[in-house]
């Protein structure tokens, strides 16, 4: 596996990968969970919402970037960061891996790459995020197993 610097050309393709890692989130745990109505208030345009979020995720200038894994010459998975120098932070925004490359240590490799970049920016924190249901399972095994502390945090909505 190589992990490289994000460029124009792969824009198409992590959008792809970003909306494959993702629809089973939206489709089959989001929308069972809280019914037709919140899901179309809250994430009814989902697919379109990564389609704007990705294409903005690497931005330099902005202390915005990604790094792509590549294997078996097809993009793995890839990270997306952003640094706050002044508050000596760094927040990963999105982690995403194929479906064929899971477990394979892609998300782990991705995330330090990520940490090593933090750092050398100036970064002494880092902030994961993601859900407690159980398609994001992984993601919270992963965070715990590169040594983060897990935030206790709930969310509820409600139809009106």
């Amino acid at each position: 596996m190589r992990v490289r610097a994000f460029t124009q050309h792969d824009l198409s393709a992590l959008t792809d990968l970003t909306i494959d890692t993702f629809r089973p989130f939206y489709e089959d745990s989001f929308r069972p969970l809280m019914g037709d109505a919140v899901f179309a208030v809250q994430h009814s345009n989902w697919r379109d919402d990564y389609r704007k979020q990705v294409a903005e995720l690497h931005a330099p200038a902005h202390r915005t970037y990604v790094a792509i894994a590549e294997a078996e010459g097809t993009i793995a998975g890839y990270v997306a960061w952003s640094v706050a120098p002044a508050r000596k932070k760094g927040e990963i925004t999105i982690l995403a891996v194929s479906n064929r490359h899971r477990r394979h240590h892609v998300g782990a490799t991705l995330c330090e790459h990520a940490f090593e970049q933090m750092r050398a920016l100036g970064a002494e924190v880092v902030e994961i995020g993601t859900g407690g249901d159980q398609f994001h399972a992984p993601a919270r095994a992963l965070y715990e197993a590169l040594g983060c502390t897990a935030l206790p945090l709930t969310v509820y909505f409600r139809q009106l």
